[in-house]
């Protein structure tokens, strides 16, 4: 049964930064899938944490891939070469089709701590560096993510809510605490105003570590309220996860008044200068 609406997807993953599977091997997945439009978005070169990003050697390796790939596929599948740039990433985000902002630290006496590594160490971020106030933790985050635009010049925001990744059930803190609510909201209503979309991400849901996606719904029907856009983006570190849950997704969010719209790439110079 072929897919109610085309299938694009343009938060993916390779095995030049963190993910599984090669571009080639992701891009004949793609194909197999019938989808008509795959961006690929390496992580960006950050030197605080190299363990899961493109070196800039890596990256004019990658670049040069779905290069190759584009024109390989071309009157096949549209593909685009995009970058998701954390906040602190180091190298400027040029000579890509779009980019994916997003925050994955927070930063702390010039210290660098990922909130979505490992719940260990999260709360152990949560413990030694914001005195066992997890609402202090949140503020930071949401005070980076406020300025994600700003940062990165992204054309999508990127897995807004991340910080919580762990907190399924509410293990970690109340999301419906006045202090997370008004932390969020505030950047939810700061990059609202950019006029970006943001992602309905599915990743958490495909690797297990979330039953609902980025951002919650509480944050998704303020989008909605507030004349927001959204894209659904699986965030896929594996070929077998492209698009994942896009059609769930989409009924979800029509069911509150939240339309999905079509995201397309113009350019990181194009879009920058908007």
């Amino acid at each position: 049964m072929s897919p109610a609406h085309p299938l694009a997807d343009f938060h993916v993953h390779t095995n030049f930064c963190d993910g599984r599977d090669t571009p080639g091997a992701i891009a004949r997945a793609a194909l197999d899938l019938g989808m008509t439009r795959l961006g690929f978005s390496g992580h960006a070169y950050t030197s605080s944490d190299e363990s899961y990003c493109m070196s800039p050697e890596g990256s004019e390796a990658y670049r040069r891939e779905i290069a190759r790939l584009k024109e390989e596929y071309r009157g096949r599948l549209d593909i685009f070469c995009g970058i998701e740039q954390d906040c602190f990433s180091d190298l400027p985000p040029a000579e890509y089709d779009y980019v994916i902002g997003s925050a994955h630290y927070v930063r702390v006496r010039g210290e660098y701590r990922s909130v979505d590594h490992t719940p260990e160490l999260l709360r152990q971020t949560i413990d030694e560096c914001f005195g066992g106030d997890p609402y202090a933790l949140v503020e930071n985050y949401y005070e980076q993510e406020a300025r994600i635009v700003e940062r990165t010049g992204a054309d999508i925001i990127g897995h807004f809510d991340l910080v919580t990744k762990f907190n399924e059930g509410g293990v970690l803190f109340d999301e419906e605490h006045p202090r997370y609510v008004a932390a969020a909201e505030a950047a939810l209503d700061a990059l609202l105003a950019t006029g970006r979309p943001f992602e309905i991400n599915t990743g958490a849901i495909s690797r297990g570590y979330r039953t609902t996606p980025y951002p919650s719904l509480r944050l998704l029907r303020r989008i909605a309220e507030r004349g927001g856009r959204v894209i659904l983006s699986s965030d896929s570190h594996r070929a077998d996860t492209l698009c994942f849950g896009f059609e769930e997704q989409r009924e979800f969010a029509a069911s509150f008044g939240l339309r999905v719209v079509d995201f397309e790439p113009l350019g990181y110079h194009a879009t920058s200068a908007r």
